[in-house]
């Protein structure tokens, strides 16, 4: 299976795969989870504020995401939202959905964390002047993150593996460009087996970083 010509193979695919891992797949990821995190915060404060209407408007949206699978989200976003004349590249559209789909996961993170502060800074807030924005800015954000970090770290490097997904939609990043020289070469196993050496190395890179991460919000004491 593995002769001379498929290690060739491989040898001449690794960089053809791994430019468009860098240049597609993580900052589909990157742009996807930063702005999930934002959009995970603003639903989390809704829900932690409990303003009744917009309350439930964050939980209906947050069962709608968490109940269908991202793969038929790309799909109703993709062919679904030309038919109402809103048109965009590949690339944008696959950004948004991967954001909807995991602000909704990260709104659910955030609003544990959040809970998981001592009410009583909250009223300490409040009995020092503070109103609620200053409070969440200065005061529970900050320890919500803390406890958050771990969770959305792991967060990132899920989503680093589901952009294979956005191939459906006809985004070319690291997966679609391997079956593009699979079905050149009709050698699908092994160049399979490197795609897949390949997104290992970028999960263990970002399972480093997130080690880093927590070493360094320990060594300050943020965690305890």
């Amino acid at each position: 299976m593995f002769n001379e010509k498929t290690m060739e193979l491989l040898v001449s695919s690794f960089p053809k795969i791994l430019e468009f891992g860098l240049k597609v797949t993580l900052p589909l990821a990157a742009t996807a989870f930063v702005l999930s995190t934002i959009l995970g915060v603003l639903v989390a404060m809704v829900q932690y504020a409990k303003t009744p209407i917009l309350s439930q408007f964050c939980r209906f949206y947050i069962w709608i995401i968490r109940g269908t699978p991202l793969l038929v989200q790309l799909m109703v976003a993709f062919y679904g939202l030309p038919l109402l004349g809103i048109h965009s590249n590949p690339f944008v559209m696959a950004v948004i959905v991967f954001t909807i789909n995991e602000g909704a996961y990260s709104a659910e993170t955030m609003r544990a964390a959040m809970e998981a502060v001592p009410a009583g800074q909250l009223e300490a807030g409040y009995c020092v002047g503070m109103n609620y924005m200053q409070i969440m800015w200065h005061i529970i954000l900050p320890q919500a993150f803390r406890t958050a970090f771990p969770s959305l770290f792991n967060a990132l490097i899920s989503m680093v593996k589901d952009t294979s997904l956005a191939s459906s939609i006809t985004v070319v990043e690291m997966f679609t460009r391997t079956k593009q020289i699979a079905g050149q070469s009709y050698n699908y196993f092994p160049l399979y087996i490197e795609v897949a050496f390949i997104y290992l190395i970028f999960c263990t890179v970002l399972t480093f970083l997130q080690k880093k991460g927590e070493e360094f919000l320990g060594s300050y004491g943020i965690r305890k």
